[in-house]
Parts: C-alpha cells; structure tokens; sequence
C-alpha cells in the first residue's frame, strides 16, 4: 500500500516556473516507478512524465519535454516536477501516481496509486 500526498501548486505567471512535490508513505517506495499527470476541466487525465525506480531515466510528453524535469528522492520518499516556462495550456490538477516494478508506463489504468492533486494555474 502506497499514499501519495502532493504539493507545491499554486497560481503563478506565464513564463514563471514552479516545483511540485509528492510524499510517499510506506518503505518500498523504491520499488514504483513514478508518474506525473495531469488533468484540465472538461478533459480526460493525460500523461505528464515518468520516472523509474532508481531515477536515472526518465520519459515526458512531448507537450512539456524541455520545460520540465521529473526526479526523485528515494531517500525521503518524494518524486518531484520542476516546472519552468508555464504556458496557460498547463492549467490543470496534478497528480502523482505509482506503478509497481520497472516498466515504463504513460497509461492512467497501469498505476496502482494516486495522491488527490494539487491545482496549477498559470495565467496569461
């Protein structure tokens, strides 16, 4: 059993940047790959980025390559999403999630886990 708690959303200009965080409770932690997605209203939760277990790859929608960097900390249980350049069109409800073992993943229904979601807003 894993919970996942995000953080670090808020309102913020276009061009600015901001870091989310998500906690995880439990001791394996280590042993999910990690995943970030995102949600607009009116639209369905789309694939954001994605890292594996030690952190060394790592995979993003072409939507955001470039401008933002997933990471992870498997020291304190937290994955992270830097954020920079933030476009309106990346308004939405992030949200973490996790997948048991080592395969990479874009797909909702493949992640076991998922914390509540933390609101980005960016403004024109």
């Amino acid at each position: 059993q894993v919970q996942l708690v995000e953080s670090g959303g808020g309102l913020v200009q276009a061009g600015g940047s901001l870091r989310l965080s998500c906690a995880a409770s439990g001791r394996t932690f280590s042993s999910y790959g990690m995943g970030w997605f995102r949600q607009a209203p009116g639209k369905g939760r789309e694939f954001v980025a994605y890292v594996n277990l030690s952190g060394g790859r790592t995979y993003y929608a072409d939507s955001v390559k470039g401008r933002f960097t997933i990471s992870r900390d498997n020291a304190k249980n937290t994955v992270y999403l830097q954020m920079n350049s933030l476009k309106p069109e990346d308004t939405a409800v992030y949200h973490c999630a996790a997948r048991l073992g080592t395969v990479l993943s874009t797909s909702v229904g493949s992640y076991s886990y998922w914390g509540q979601g933390t609101q980005v807003t960016v403004a024109s």
